[in-house]
């Protein structure tokens, strides 16, 4: 295994490289918040009238939570193409299915016009926005980390990452100018359309720069090797090179899991602090304003966004692991001084509890991109990453909003709420603990060396093996 320090320097255009990932993942964090929040606006009005407003409002977010359920989906499908065809093909794909799909929301009729085919169609829409999100992250995420620069993968390979707080800025401004320019009647009728169709705009823009740069070419090494090898084996090796997946499930099933792992205090903790409070800090037991509450978000994501490069780069100098169990064991810490500092009812202590809790949050969101990358071979890294990625958000993002809410309204009290995030972040502890550290492993590598794969290599006639696992 190769350092980091035997790479080749990075290519000039690694900037346009970095650009093309990240205002993609920006578009489609924009994409996917904005429904969230047309979710709690207008939709339950406009898609589900004929029911009670509150049930109304479930139904509403019902359809946004299916976007979760189609995210592992979408990391089966574009992880598999991904590793054959390539990063790049498939990320314009993502680019093209998510923007479409907004872009289509905007042009719905509503309930009052085709009935109950509306909110049919609506949720439609909402799973290929979530297949389109379950493959986009991978890509993203593999084009800047396998473009070179090995001794500063983590702090180029975060810039991705701040796609997230990045598409929650742009989707919560564009949505409160609109809602401060337009009467409640007129954003109701054709104002809430306007984010929406605004999208189509930008995935153009995100069209013409992710067109504009090169494939991996640690991918396009690999893909040549592999060639290399079908046509010295015949069929049999050819067949072999067709499922990723099951390569991935062979060669780094323990690395899938300690992604999955990995990704439930963040995912959790992201949820219950940029989405949660919401409910919280306005509900009858603290008292605050909606627009005080989302003002808060919006300035802690503006501290999140400058945040993540920055844990990236540290991960760089200490490595992937310290800096991600310091984010873990950060948010498990600071959950119940978050839940007293909003029950003041105060503004900064608001502000403060949001930020802090991001500022942890981006510990692990940061050096995630490159740790999660480094663990898995080229032909199947794009599936490995995905895989791992996507699924726990089914059991940990998609659930944990709702999750938090009925611990709520069944004790009336933040302490479960509390505990609850405090065992994810010990589940992450555990998990992110017991992985091996990969920031010096060269990503050039083709055969499966980021994990164990039962029986292990054979060693050299003469010498005794060890005794222990050898990893």
């Amino acid at each position: 295994m190769a350092s980091a320090g035997t790479a080749p320097p990075p290519p000039a255009n690694l900037p346009r490289i970095v650009a093309a990932s990240l205002i993609g993942t920006t578009i489609e964090w924009y994409d996917f918040f904005l429904y969230g929040s047309a979710a709690a606006l207008v939709f339950n009005k406009l898609f589900f009238p004929d029911s009670d407003p509150l049930v109304g409002t479930l139904l509403s977010f019902l359809t946004y939570a299916v976007g979760f359920a189609a995210r592992p989906v979408g990391a089966l499908a574009f992880g598999h193409y991904g590793d054959r065809l390539g990063r790049k093909k498939l990320l314009v794909l993502s680019l093209l299915m998510m923007g479409g799909a907004t872009c289509a929301i905007g042009l719905l009729p509503t309930h009052a016009t085709v009935g109950s085919a509306a909110p049919v169609l609506l949720t439609a829409l909402r799973l290929i926005q979530g297949f389109a999100l379950g493959g986009e992250w991978g890509g993203a995420v593999l084009l800047v980390s396998e473009h070179g620069d090995a001794r500063r993968r983590g702090f180029w390979a975060s810039w991705p990452q701040t796609g997230a707080p990045a598409g929650q800025l742009l989707a919560t401004g564009v949505l409160s100018a609109l809602t401060a320019l337009l009467s409640d009647d007129a954003f109701e009728s054709w104002g809430w359309r306007v984010p929406f169709l605004l999208s189509g705009v930008l995935v153009l823009i995100g069209l013409w720069i992710r067109l504009s740069v090169d494939e991996s070419p640690v991918f396009k090494a690999a893909l040549a090797q592999a060639e290399a090898r079908k046509a010295a084996a015949g069929r049999d090796g050819a067949a072999a090179e067709k499922m990723p997946l099951v390569a991935v499930l062979r060669h780094h099933w323990r690395d899938v899991l300690v992604a999955m792992g990995a990704r439930m205090a963040e995912n959790i903790s992201y949820y219950v602090i940029t989405a949660f409070v919401l409910v919280y800090a306005t509900s009858d037991h603290v008292g605050l304003g909606k627009q005080t509450a989302l003002n808060a978000v919006l300035i802690a994501s503006a501290v999140h966004f400058a945040v993540i490069p920055a844990w990236g780069a540290l991960s760089d100098r200490i490595g992937r692991r310290p800096v991600y169990l310091l984010g873990a064991a950060g948010v498990g810490a600071w959950a119940f001084p978050f839940f007293l500092l909003i029950d003041t009812e105060d503004f900064s202590a608001l502000v403060l509890a949001v930020t802090v809790g991001l500022i942890f949050h981006g510990a692990m969101y940061a050096p995630q991109a490159a740790f999660f990358s480094e663990m898995f071979a080229t032909r199947m890294r794009y599936s490995g990453a995905s895989i791992g990625a996507q699924f726990s958000s089914v059991a940990a993002g998609a659930p944990a909003p709702l999750i938090a809410t009925a611990l709520l309204a069944d004790y009336d009290s933040a302490t479960p709420i509390a505990l609850y995030v405090i065992a994810a972040a010990l589940l992450t502890l555990v998990a992110v603990g017991a992985a091996k550290e990969t920031r010096d492993r060269d990503l050039a590598s083709v055969e499966p060396a980021a994990a164990p794969s039962p029986p292990p290599a054979p060693k050299p006639a003469g010498h005794r093996a060890r005794s222990g696992s050898g990893q």
